[in-house]
Protein backbone atom coordinates (compact mmCIF):
# COMPACT_ATOMS: atom_id res chain seq x y z
CA UNK A 1 0.00 0.00 0.00
CA UNK A 2 1.66 3.17 -0.71
CA UNK A 3 -0.31 6.89 -0.13
CA UNK A 4 -0.61 9.03 -3.55
CA UNK A 5 0.99 12.15 -3.46
CA UNK A 6 -1.34 15.67 -3.40
CA UNK A 7 -2.54 15.38 -7.20
CA UNK A 8 -3.78 19.01 -8.72
CA UNK A 9 -6.63 18.73 -11.56
CA UNK A 10 -6.21 17.08 -15.12
CA UNK A 11 -6.65 19.04 -18.28
CA UNK A 12 -9.73 17.62 -20.23
CA UNK A 13 -7.62 15.96 -22.63
CA UNK A 14 -5.41 14.25 -20.73
CA UNK A 15 -8.37 12.94 -18.02
CA UNK A 16 -10.15 11.64 -21.10
CA UNK A 17 -6.40 9.80 -22.81
CA UNK A 18 -6.11 8.39 -19.49
CA UNK A 19 -9.55 7.45 -18.65
CA UNK A 20 -9.77 6.09 -21.84
CA UNK A 21 -6.88 3.74 -21.37
CA UNK A 22 -8.42 2.43 -18.04
CA UNK A 23 -11.38 1.63 -19.68
CA UNK A 24 -10.04 -0.76 -22.35
CA UNK A 25 -7.86 -2.14 -19.96
CA UNK A 26 -4.69 -0.79 -20.26
CA UNK A 27 -4.44 0.25 -15.96
CA UNK A 28 -0.44 -0.42 -17.53
CA UNK A 29 0.10 1.37 -20.74
CA UNK A 30 3.38 2.35 -22.70
CA UNK A 31 4.34 5.83 -23.90
CA UNK A 32 3.35 4.58 -27.01
CA UNK A 33 -0.04 4.52 -25.94
CA UNK A 34 -0.07 7.62 -24.35
CA UNK A 35 1.61 9.72 -27.76
CA UNK A 36 -1.14 8.12 -29.39
CA UNK A 37 -4.08 9.06 -27.55
CA UNK A 38 -2.66 12.46 -26.67
CA UNK A 39 -1.85 12.98 -30.49
CA UNK A 40 1.73 13.93 -29.56
CA UNK A 41 5.41 13.14 -30.18
CA UNK A 42 6.95 10.64 -28.21
CA UNK A 43 9.28 13.16 -26.61
CA UNK A 44 6.78 15.42 -25.77
CA UNK A 45 4.84 12.43 -24.24
CA UNK A 46 7.17 11.87 -22.51
CA UNK A 47 7.77 14.96 -21.16
CA UNK A 48 4.02 15.12 -19.60
CA UNK A 49 4.42 11.96 -18.25
CA UNK A 50 6.94 12.89 -16.00
CA UNK A 51 4.92 15.46 -14.90
CA UNK A 52 2.25 12.94 -14.09
CA UNK A 53 4.80 10.87 -12.44
CA UNK A 54 5.77 13.34 -10.13
CA UNK A 55 2.02 14.56 -9.21
CA UNK A 56 1.11 10.91 -8.59
CA UNK A 57 -1.01 10.40 -11.47
CA UNK A 58 0.83 7.47 -13.01
CA UNK A 59 3.80 5.41 -11.44
CA UNK A 60 6.84 4.32 -13.97
CA UNK A 61 6.91 0.75 -13.64
CA UNK A 62 9.92 0.07 -15.88
CA UNK A 63 11.06 2.01 -18.85
CA UNK A 64 8.02 3.31 -21.64
CA UNK A 65 5.77 1.57 -19.21
CA UNK A 66 3.19 3.13 -16.46
CA UNK A 67 0.81 2.28 -14.25
CA UNK A 68 -2.37 4.62 -13.99
CA UNK A 69 -2.89 5.53 -10.32
CA UNK A 70 -6.64 5.19 -10.18
CA UNK A 71 -8.45 7.93 -11.15
CA UNK A 72 -11.12 7.33 -8.69
CA UNK A 73 -8.87 7.23 -5.78
CA UNK A 74 -8.88 11.18 -5.43
CA UNK A 75 -6.42 13.58 -4.55
CA UNK A 76 -5.20 12.21 -1.54
CA UNK A 77 -6.18 9.23 -0.73
CA UNK A 78 -4.82 6.13 -0.49
CA UNK A 79 -4.32 3.33 -3.37
CA UNK A 80 -2.96 -0.12 -4.15
CA UNK A 81 -2.21 -1.72 -7.16
CA UNK A 82 -2.11 -6.09 -7.12
CA UNK A 83 2.07 -6.62 -6.87
CA UNK A 84 1.44 -9.69 -9.25
CA UNK A 85 -0.32 -7.32 -12.05
CA UNK A 86 2.56 -5.76 -11.56
CA UNK A 87 4.69 -8.44 -11.55
CA UNK A 88 3.85 -9.79 -15.21
CA UNK A 89 4.56 -5.90 -16.69
CA UNK A 90 8.54 -6.32 -15.15
CA UNK A 91 9.99 -8.52 -17.52
CA UNK A 92 8.89 -10.44 -21.18
CA UNK A 93 8.21 -12.78 -20.80
CA UNK A 94 7.61 -13.47 -16.56
CA UNK A 95 5.61 -15.89 -14.77
CA UNK A 96 4.96 -15.29 -10.69
CA UNK A 97 6.89 -18.54 -9.53
CA UNK A 98 8.60 -19.84 -6.36
CA UNK A 99 7.46 -18.72 -2.60
CA UNK A 100 5.06 -16.53 -3.97
CA UNK A 101 3.68 -19.36 -6.28
CA UNK A 102 3.28 -21.44 -3.19
CA UNK A 103 1.42 -18.69 -1.59
CA UNK A 104 -1.24 -18.26 -4.27
CA UNK A 105 -1.94 -21.65 -4.49
CA UNK A 106 -2.52 -21.50 -1.26
CA UNK A 107 0.35 -24.03 0.67
CA UNK A 108 1.37 -21.88 2.56
CA UNK A 109 0.42 -19.25 4.89
CA UNK A 110 3.50 -17.72 5.20
CA UNK A 111 3.43 -14.30 3.19
CA UNK A 112 6.75 -13.78 1.08
CA UNK A 113 7.97 -10.35 1.72
CA UNK A 114 9.20 -10.46 -1.90
CA UNK A 115 7.77 -11.43 -4.94
CA UNK A 116 9.37 -14.03 -6.77
CA UNK A 117 9.49 -13.50 -10.59
CA UNK A 118 10.68 -16.40 -13.04
CA UNK A 119 11.52 -15.13 -16.29
CA UNK A 120 14.19 -16.16 -19.10
CA UNK A 121 14.97 -12.41 -19.88
CA UNK A 122 18.27 -11.46 -20.17
CA UNK A 123 20.24 -8.74 -18.30
CA UNK A 124 17.63 -8.55 -15.93
CA UNK A 125 18.62 -6.77 -12.40
CA UNK A 126 17.84 -8.96 -9.65
CA UNK A 127 15.87 -7.11 -7.94
CA UNK A 128 13.48 -4.02 -8.42
CA UNK A 129 11.43 -1.89 -5.74
CA UNK A 130 8.19 -1.10 -7.32
CA UNK A 131 5.55 1.17 -5.51
CA UNK A 132 6.93 -0.12 -2.12
CA UNK A 133 7.25 -3.55 -3.22
CA UNK A 134 10.53 -5.56 -3.92
CA UNK A 135 10.49 -8.18 -6.69
CA UNK A 136 13.31 -10.51 -7.26
CA UNK A 137 14.00 -12.31 -10.59
CA UNK A 138 15.37 -15.81 -10.62
CA UNK A 139 16.58 -15.94 -14.96
CA UNK A 140 15.93 -19.72 -16.23
CA UNK A 141 17.21 -21.03 -19.04
CA UNK A 142 14.63 -20.44 -22.07
CA UNK A 143 13.81 -24.81 -22.06
CA UNK A 144 13.23 -24.35 -17.73
CA UNK A 145 10.55 -21.46 -18.64
CA UNK A 146 7.17 -23.75 -18.72
CA UNK A 147 4.27 -24.48 -17.34
CA UNK A 148 2.18 -21.26 -16.93
CA UNK A 149 -1.19 -20.33 -16.53
CA UNK A 150 -3.13 -16.99 -16.70
CA UNK A 151 -5.26 -15.69 -13.62
CA UNK A 152 -6.92 -12.41 -13.22
CA UNK A 153 -6.70 -10.00 -10.55
CA UNK A 154 -8.28 -6.25 -10.69
CA UNK A 155 -8.80 -5.28 -14.08
CA UNK A 156 -5.87 -7.07 -15.51
CA UNK A 157 -3.97 -10.58 -15.65
CA UNK A 158 -0.86 -12.14 -14.74
CA UNK A 159 1.01 -15.26 -15.16
CA UNK A 160 2.01 -17.86 -12.73
CA UNK A 161 3.42 -20.87 -12.64
CA UNK A 162 0.78 -23.73 -12.18
CA UNK A 163 0.65 -26.08 -9.55
CA UNK A 164 2.89 -28.66 -10.69
CA UNK A 165 5.64 -26.00 -11.98
CA UNK A 166 5.72 -24.51 -8.65
CA UNK A 167 5.78 -27.85 -6.84
CA UNK A 168 8.84 -29.10 -9.09
CA UNK A 169 10.48 -25.48 -8.83
CA UNK A 170 10.57 -25.46 -5.11
CA UNK A 171 11.89 -29.12 -4.75
CA UNK A 172 14.74 -27.65 -7.57
CA UNK A 173 15.16 -24.82 -5.78
CA UNK A 174 13.53 -25.07 -2.10
CA UNK A 175 15.65 -21.89 -1.04
CA UNK A 176 13.52 -19.86 -2.78
CA UNK A 177 10.36 -21.36 -1.65
CA UNK A 178 11.39 -20.39 2.09
CA UNK A 179 13.72 -23.16 2.63
CA UNK A 180 13.75 -26.88 2.27
CA UNK A 181 11.51 -26.98 5.77
CA UNK A 182 8.75 -25.01 4.30
CA UNK A 183 8.59 -27.16 1.18
CA UNK A 184 8.31 -30.20 3.91
CA UNK A 185 5.34 -28.20 5.57
CA UNK A 186 3.63 -27.71 2.42
CA UNK A 187 4.63 -31.15 0.36
CA UNK A 188 1.35 -32.41 1.81
CA UNK A 189 -0.73 -29.79 0.80
CA UNK A 190 0.62 -29.77 -2.42
CA UNK A 191 0.54 -33.23 -2.85
CA UNK A 192 -3.47 -33.25 -3.00
CA UNK A 193 -3.53 -30.30 -5.31
CA UNK A 194 -1.38 -31.41 -8.09
CA UNK A 195 -1.71 -33.91 -11.57
CA UNK A 196 0.92 -36.06 -10.29
CA UNK A 197 1.47 -36.99 -14.31
CA UNK A 198 1.90 -33.68 -14.99
CA UNK A 199 4.60 -33.58 -11.83
CA UNK A 200 6.34 -36.40 -14.03
CA UNK A 201 5.98 -34.76 -17.30
CA UNK A 202 7.81 -31.34 -15.92
CA UNK A 203 9.96 -32.88 -13.89
CA UNK A 204 11.19 -34.88 -17.05
CA UNK A 205 11.16 -31.56 -18.46
CA UNK A 206 12.59 -29.64 -16.17
CA UNK A 207 16.10 -32.14 -16.13
CA UNK A 208 16.88 -32.13 -12.23
CA UNK A 209 18.15 -34.62 -10.92
CA UNK A 210 18.61 -33.13 -7.74
CA UNK A 211 14.48 -32.73 -7.88
CA UNK A 212 14.35 -36.13 -8.04
CA UNK A 213 16.34 -36.93 -4.96
CA UNK A 214 14.74 -34.47 -2.91
CA UNK A 215 11.21 -35.73 -3.82
CA UNK A 216 11.83 -39.34 -3.16
CA UNK A 217 13.04 -38.35 0.33
CA UNK A 218 10.43 -35.84 1.26
CA UNK A 219 7.47 -38.03 0.37
CA UNK A 220 9.11 -41.12 1.85
CA UNK A 221 9.80 -39.21 5.07
CA UNK A 222 6.28 -37.89 4.91
CA UNK A 223 4.80 -40.86 4.49
CA UNK A 224 1.15 -41.22 4.21
CA UNK A 225 1.00 -37.45 4.89
CA UNK A 226 1.84 -36.90 1.53
CA UNK A 227 -1.35 -38.54 -0.47
CA UNK A 228 -0.29 -39.49 -4.17
CA UNK A 229 -1.68 -41.49 -6.67
CA UNK A 230 -0.10 -44.78 -7.62
CA UNK A 231 2.33 -44.67 -4.83
CA UNK A 232 4.53 -47.16 -4.54
CA UNK A 233 4.98 -47.15 -8.45
CA UNK A 234 6.15 -43.22 -8.86
CA UNK A 235 8.31 -43.92 -6.18
CA UNK A 236 10.25 -46.63 -7.83
CA UNK A 237 10.08 -44.67 -11.20
CA UNK A 238 12.01 -41.55 -9.65
CA UNK A 239 14.26 -43.69 -7.58
CA UNK A 240 15.27 -45.49 -11.40
CA UNK A 241 15.71 -42.11 -12.53
CA UNK A 242 18.42 -40.46 -9.91
CA UNK A 243 21.47 -39.50 -11.17
CA UNK A 244 24.89 -39.70 -9.73
CA UNK A 245 26.22 -37.55 -6.99
CA UNK A 246 24.74 -36.76 -3.78
CA UNK A 247 22.47 -33.23 -3.48
CA UNK A 248 22.11 -31.04 -0.74
CA UNK A 249 18.79 -31.21 0.78
CA UNK A 250 18.91 -27.45 1.31
CA UNK A 251 21.15 -25.69 -1.81
CA UNK A 252 23.37 -22.87 -0.97
CA UNK A 253 23.92 -24.73 2.62
CA UNK A 254 27.60 -26.99 3.38
CA UNK A 255 27.42 -30.33 1.97
CA UNK A 256 27.94 -31.64 5.83
CA UNK A 257 25.36 -33.63 7.71
CA UNK A 258 23.72 -37.44 7.51
CA UNK A 259 23.63 -38.65 4.17
CA UNK A 260 20.69 -40.43 2.86
CA UNK A 261 22.00 -42.97 0.81
CA UNK A 262 18.77 -44.75 -0.87
CA UNK A 263 18.43 -40.90 -2.36
CA UNK A 264 21.54 -40.00 -2.52
CA UNK A 265 20.77 -36.87 -0.43
CA UNK A 266 23.09 -35.22 2.44
CA UNK A 267 20.36 -34.10 5.12
CA UNK A 268 22.35 -30.42 5.59
CA UNK A 269 19.93 -29.02 7.93
CA UNK A 270 19.39 -30.50 11.25
CA UNK A 271 16.12 -31.99 12.14
CA UNK A 272 14.32 -31.49 9.03
CA UNK A 273 13.79 -35.45 7.99
CA UNK A 274 13.53 -36.22 11.37
CA UNK A 275 10.94 -37.92 13.43
CA UNK A 276 8.09 -36.14 14.34
CA UNK A 277 8.51 -33.37 11.31
CA UNK A 278 6.67 -32.13 10.30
Amino acid sequence: MAKSKRRGTLSAQVATVLAGLSATGKTFFSLDDFAAGMGWSRPRASKLLHQLQESGWVARIIRGKYLIVPLEAGPESAWSEDSLLVASHLAEPAAVAYWSACHYWNWTEQVPRTVFVQTPQKKMHNTKTVLGVRYRFVRVQPTKFFGTVKRSAGQGQFTVTDREKTLVDALDHPELCGGIGQVVEMLPTAAQAVNWERVEEHLKRLGSGAAYKRLGALVEHLGEKARISDRAARIERWHSLLTGGYAPLEPRRPMIGPANARWRVRVNVPGVLSEGRP
